[in-house]
């Protein structure tokens, strides 16, 4: 008598573990970076907006990146302190998507993630040199690694596995999507 779960019409001894749970990783990697190159997208049309509309108050110039940061995050006008908190999260965010696809040992989605990190800090550090400066230059850097980092987050997309029909749980059942 096979003895199984109440859910499936598998028996439990004829599951492969390593099957039903072989996607995970990868559908961890796609939630997180689809979430990322949204995150992305909502904070380059913010950059958008600060840079034409507001203006940074000149007791918010000078005094270095940290400085910058603190000072947007704190005295800087709402859009621009907003800015800056999805900018912090986004570095979180991609640090997460790193150890993710470290876990995963995906060697082209650790790279792209890696990248898309770098791109993100490096824009990080653009957005403070720009508090600091108001340069051009800080602002197009911004928005160049801004795109790197949403290249990277879509590369991501492109080279992982998509959803694929679950086997296990649902096998069999009228939610099986194999039984259609």
């Amino acid at each position: 008598m096979a003895v199984t779960n109440g859910m499936s019409e598998i028996p439990v001894a004829q599951r492969s573990p390593t099957r039903e749970r072989s996607s995970w990783p990868d559908d961890g990697l796609r939630r997180t970076s689809l979430g990322m190159s949204v995150a992305l997208l909502v904070q380059s049309a913010l950059g958008m907006w600060v840079n034409l509309y507001v203006t940074v108050p000149k007791r918010d110039q000078g005094g270095g990146v940290a400085a910058a940061v603190g000072r947007a995050l704190s005295n800087g006008p709402a859009a621009l302190a907003v800015h800056a908190g999805i900018g912090l999260i986004l570095v979180v965010g991609a640090i997460s998507l790193v150890i993710r696809a470290i876990r995963a040992r995906h060697r082209m989605v650790m790279l792209t993630s890696l990248v898309s990190l770098l791109a993100i800090v490096g824009a990080a550090g653009s957005g403070a040199a720009f508090v600091n400066t108001g340069s051009n230059g800080a602002s197009l850097s911004m928005a160049l690694l801004t795109g790197l980092a949403l290249l990277c987050f879509v590369t991501n997309l492109f080279v992982l596995p998509g959803n694929r029909p679950r086997v296990g749980v649902w096998a069999g059942s009228r939610h099986d999507i194999r039984s259609r």
